[in-house]
């Protein structure tokens, strides 16, 4: 174990507020894993509103561990934040799963600490691994051989029924666990369960178990926003609050939406109440959720949060609607970068993929960008859509060279290859394959050149990986157990070392296959009315949506 290690763990955790550092004595130890680096971990709120949930608890003892401070590709062995102890220390592994490319990061994190990968090497004296987050709940089958049970879906309120039966039967027979933990709702246990590859469908074929996907009833009851804060993060000078989950706009590439059905809104009553507390340590909000503009008491919050002295910052935009209390409260708050996401150049392509917002709504949002004055215009674009044309792709260059006819200040195009997600209207589709992708980047490169719009791009290569990843199938957990570092070159060797190849869940799939996430079963959007789950003695490449 390295001294540095420790010493920067300890220099981390000197310039925090809010960690909680506990006796171990009489409690059940949990490591809270984000497998990407601390720079970015901390500015998740699964993380922070997990820490806080589970420190509640007096018979818990839960610390974070991140793969890195700056780097996801830190060497060493990670170290807790908070007590600085190995991973080999916690008898269980709570992962949080945001991006499937997080996957590689946390096998090398494993190998780091010299814990198997594969759960069936690791044995009863092992830590046992739990995973959630929006990467797993899609379809947890890639790492249906790492990890020993998957929460699919948001894991509020059956967090008590599942601390309960974890605390009760950690430390007794490994197989007698998994079976109660397959009792919780939302608890998937792959050893208890069949294949996950995507066979042709047989009429005679026994149907798989499927689990339900959970999800809070009232977001009220559970708060989530900012818990430890940090300076050493990606939002450091942003108290966060999520203020909804879940989209109404139905976009069909969009994981996010598709995921945190149906569309559910906090009270402005309890989250002022939140930014009292953040108003403690932070002098700006950060407000979340899939489309902050749709929030329907947008000018209710913003007006509390001005009386109470506090500014604004939000992440991309949807065009319409665009309030102009919202776009009045981020210029006031020093907001340098407006955001929106049209997604696509052409208004065809735009109807295609459902992105229900056309030219003219995104040239009044660069007006309006430049009326109050933002200094820097951000646009998302994707390549690689189902039925994409090079016509499409110039109509990317089209669009931006009326953009800055009516906005004069820096305008900077994103643009990421499209991934084709599980659960979304695409979800058989191909993606594009990497010749293609290359020929219309350059294209749109040069267009956008000849207008002295600055671009930045995704790597091809690396989103060919996360397709792979996304809508793969149990075949990966050996090939993911076995790379050596988190690289496309390592992922490339482990591939052909299991004579495999990204194709095979990067193309097509048809109708009559099984799909690896069918096991997932969705819910019905109307909300109604739940019993109280039984509580036994003993529980988003980025995705822009608007």
């Amino acid at each position: 174990m390295s001294w540095a290690a420790i010493a920067g763990a300890k220099r981390l955790l000197d310039r925090e507020q809010g960690a909680v550092v506990k006796n171990w004595g009489g409690k059940l130890p949990i490591a809270l894993v984000y497998p990407n680096s601390y720079h970015v971990g901390m500015s998740s709120l699964a993380v922070a509103t997990l820490y806080r949930m589970l420190n509640a608890r007096s018979d818990v003892a839960c610390e974070r561990v991140f793969c890195g401070y700056r780097s996801a590709r830190d060497q060493g062995t990670p170290l807790s934040i908070e007590t600085q102890r190995p991973l080999s220390a916690f008898a269980l592994l709570a992962v949080s799963f945001s991006f499937e490319l997080d996957y590689f990061n946390f096998v090398s994190l494993l190998h780091r600490s010299g814990i198997p990968a594969l759960a069936e090497q690791r044995g009863p004296a092992g830590p046992l691994i739990l995973a959630g987050g929006p990467a797993v709940s899609a379809n947890p089958e890639p790492l249906s051989g790492l990890c020993d049970a998957f929460m699919i879906g948001e894991v509020e309120q059956v967090l008590p029924q599942l601390l309960s039966t974890l605390c009760a039967g950690i430390g007794g027979d490994r197989r007698d666990l998994l079976e109660d933990l397959a009792q919780v709702p939302g608890l998937y246990v792959p050893a208890l369960s069949g294949s996950g590859q995507s066979d042709s469908l047989h009429p005679d074929q026994p149907p798989r178990p499927r689990i339900e996907r959970q999800w809070v009833r009232d977001l009220d009851a559970y708060p989530t926003h900012t818990s430890v804060c940090t300076h050493a993060t990606e939002f450091g000078d942003l108290y966060l609050l999520e203020i909804a989950r879940g989209c109404a706009h139905a976009c069909r590439f969009c994981l996010a939406g598709c995921l945190y059905r149906p569309v559910r809104e906090r009270s402005p009553g309890a989250l002022l109440e939140q930014a009292r507390l953040g108003k403690a340590v932070r002098s700006r909000i950060g407000l979340v959720s899939a489309a902050v503009s749709d929030y329907t008491h947008i000018g209710e919050l913003l007006e509390g949060l001005r009386g109470l002295g506090l500014s604004i910052s939000v992440s991309s935009l949807r065009v319409d609607p665009l309030p102009e209390v919202l776009l009045q409260a981020l210029a006031l708050g020093g907001t340098r970068t407006l955001t929106i996401a049209p997604e696509a150049g052409s208004e065809r392509l735009r109807k295609a993929i459902h992105k229900r917002i056309d030219r003219q709504d995104i040239l009044d949002a660069a007006r309006r960008a430049a009326v109050h004055g933002f200094p820097e215009l951000k646009l998302y674009f994707m390549l690689g859509l189902p039925d994409e044309e090079d016509e499409d792709v110039q109509a990317i260059v089209d669009l931006v060279r009326e953009i800055t006819g009516v906005y004069r200040g820096r305008v900077l195009a994103s643009v990421a290859p499209f991934v084709p997600k599980p659960h979304t209207a695409f979800e058989r589709q191909a993606q594009a394959a990497e010749d293609t992708l290359r020929r219309r980047l350059r294209m749109l490169q040069a267009g956008l050149r000849a207008h002295n719009v600055r671009m930045s791009a995704e790597s091809i290569p690396w989103a060919r990986a996360q397709a792979a990843l996304s809508r793969g199938d149990r075949r990966l957990s050996p090939v993911l157990a076995c790379m050596q570092a988190p690289s496309l070159s390592e992922w490339e060797r482990a591939l052909r070392e299991h004579a495999l190849t990204e194709e095979e869940w990067t193309q097509a799939r048809s109708p009559t296959q099984h799909l690896p996430w069918d096991l997932v079963r969705s819910v019905d959007l109307r909300i109604q009315p739940q019993p109280d789950l039984p509580v036994t003695n003993g529980a988003h490449g980025r995705t822009p949506c608007c």
